[in-house]
C-alpha cells in the first residue's frame, strides 16, 4: 500500500487546520463511510483503506470550506460538525440552501469534473472533515483497482441521481 495524502494547495482548505491522514481516525471515519450513500457498498477493509487516503481538517464556527464559483478538486465527508449551504440568487444575495450534518459527502462532483463550485459551504459550529482529492482517488484507482471501481460506480449512480431530481424538478417549471 504505497499512498500519501497531499494538503489540497491553493484551496478554501488551506486555511483550515490540517489534523493529518484519515488513518488518525479510521474507525470513526470509517463508521460514517459505511452509512454514507456513495460508501453503503464498501466493506470493512475497502473502508480502513479508502480512510488511509483521506486527509483531515478541522474548521471553526464560520470558517468559508467552500466558496461557490471557485475551481474545486477534493470531496468532504462530514465527520463532526455541521455545515450551512447557501447560494447566490440573480440578484448576487446569499440564499440558504441547506443543513449538512455527519455522514454527509460535500462536493463529490469537483472529484470527478474538476468543474467551479456550485454552491459555498460554510461551517455552522466547530467542524471535522475528512477530505479525498481527486489525485488521491487517482493513486487508489492506480493502486487499488477494485476499490477505486467501487468509488466511480457510486459516484457515478449519485451524480445520476441528482440529475434526475434536478430534472423532474425543471419539468415542473417547463409547464409554468
Amino acid at each position: 500500500m504505497t499512498q500519501s495524502y497531499q494538503p489540497i494547495k491553493e484551496s478554501r482548505l488551506n486555511d483550515l487546520e490540517l489534523v493529518g491522514n484519515g488513518s488518525v481516525i479510521t474507525k470513526q471515519v470509517g463508521d460514517l463511510i459505511s452509512k454514507t450513500e456513495l460508501f453503503g457498498v464498501l466493506d470493512r477493509l475497502d473502508i480502513n483503506l479508502l480512510a488511509s487516503y483521506m486527509s483531515l481538517y478541522k474548521a471553526k464556527d464560520k470558517d468559508i470550506i467552500i466558496t461557490e464559483g471557485e475551481e474545486g478538486d477534493y470531496m468532504l465527508l462530514v465527520v463532526e460538525g455541521s455545515i450551512e449551504v447557501l447560494k447566490q440568487d440573480t440578484q448576487h444575495r446569499m440564499k440558504h440552501i441547506t443543513h449538512i450534518n455527519p455522514g454527509t459527502i460535500v462536493g463529490e462532483m469537483a472529484v470527478i469534473d474538476g468543474e467551479k463550485r456550485f454552491a459555498t459551504c460554510i461551517a455552522s459550529e466547530p467542524t471535522v472533515l475528512a477530505v479525498l482529492t481527486r489525485d488521491a482517488l487517482v493513486q487508489i484507482i492506480d493502486n487499488e483497482p477494485k476499490l477505486g471501481a467501487k468509488i466511480l460506480v457510486q459516484l457515478l449512480a449519485m451524480m445520476s441521481e441528482h440529475l434526475r431530481e434536478t430534472g423532474g424538478k425543471l419539468v415542473g417549471y417547463l409547464r409554468v
